[in-house]
């Protein structure tokens, strides 16, 4: 089965679901906190002039933390901090694949943290009690709903405002009602051991007929990718480390049919503005390849680093073509 949802610009997580409860452990239940090893993740959006909030888990006692791209999509800043001491960690991102929505971080004096208890979501059962923990609201408290497997093997599609289009397959679909802010956060099973990451609705992702269906990434997958970033292998679907900033906003190519990126915006004082970039240009070439979408000119800026060169090409408003070598800055995550 696919889902459709849409993908805006980074900001406060909007409703996914029904309110969550109280962080509390069911009765004859385990021992361990539901809230073991998670963590409030807090985003400054400095090009949006806004803020975000999502959830993390945390998978070693050294601060490598777990969770959704789409929750650090855009940041400038990242702040996570440990609800149950009240201290606060800057962060870095490690990696993170947008295709997946999986991003890694690191803690800064990260030390001596608790971690969350990976399980196995291969068998993950229909029916099956869980529980869902995250920031809800992005309150900066931790709070739970418990809930049911109701379906695997899922599909949604994903869309933002530049028209880029990303499949998410092999979802779990949960029953527990996912809020604004849970987005990261651990799907656990009775034992407290996390069967999957919360992928609730958020200004950047947001669910079009979610109908309070809640989904999770599999753990075993999100660990994959999660391991494969702290190796510092990138791949075409996984980034590593610092991105490569042009400063432009761009957005679907106009109804011209002219091949290209779209320039909407220009970032004062960034590459493109240096450049010459102004709004209504419409990029068509990075290093004499064209690009026939805006798309296009994201995966490209993806495989570069801060401080590549690249040749861009694009045409003005009246047509005049115009070429420069551009040094590429350091940015937010895409």
């Amino acid at each position: 089965m696919s889902r459709v949802v849409r993908r805006f610009r980074p900001g406060w997580l909007v409703a996914a679901g029904l309110a969550a409860a109280i962080v509390a452990a069911p009765s004859g239940g385990a021992t361990r906190p539901v809230t073991a090893g998670v963590v409030v993740i807090e985003t400054s959006l400095g090009f949006e002039r806004a803020s975000a909030a999502g959830t993390g888990m945390v998978l070693t006692s050294s601060g490598r933390v777990l969770t959704n791209n789409h929750v650090i999509r855009g940041a400038t800043t990242i702040r996570v901090v440990d609800p149950g001491t009240r201290r606060t960690y800057p962060a870095r991102v490690l990696g993170y694949s947008v295709s997946a929505d999986v991003a890694l971080l690191q803690l800064g004096g990260g030390a001596g943290l608790p971690t969350v208890t990976p399980g196995n979501s291969s068998k993950t059962r229909v029916g099956q009690l869980v529980t869902a923990v995250g920031n809800t609201g992005g309150a900066g408290r931790l709070k739970a709903s418990a809930g049911q497997i109701t379906d695997v093997a899922q599909t949604i599609s994903a869309r933002d405002d530049a028209g880029d289009v990303e499949r998410l397959t092999g979802l779990i679909e949960t029953d527990a009602a996912l809020q604004p802010g849970d987005s990261g956060g651990p799907l656990l099973d009775g034992g407290r051991t996390v069967l999957g990451m919360d992928t609730a609705a958020s200004r950047s992702f947001v669910f079009q007929d979610g109908g309070g269906v809640g989904y999770a990434i599999p753990i075993n997958r999100a660990l994959l990718i999660a391991r494969q970033i702290a190796a510092g292998r990138g791949s075409a679907t996984v980034h590593i480390g610092a991105t490569a900033f042009l400063g432009v906003q761009v957005q679907p190519s106009a109804s011209s049919g002219t091949a290209g990126a779209l320039v909407a915006d220009v970032v004062p004082s960034s590459p493109a503005e240096r450049a010459g970039l102004v709004a209504g240009d419409m990029i068509v070439s990075v290093n004499g390849r064209t690009l026939p979408t805006s798309t296009a000119l994201r995966l490209a800026l993806l495989q570069r680093k801060p401080g590549d060169r690249i040749r861009l090409g694009w045409l003005d408003q009246f047509g005049g073509r115009h070429a420069a070598t551009v040094k590429l800055a350091s940015g937010p995550p895409q």
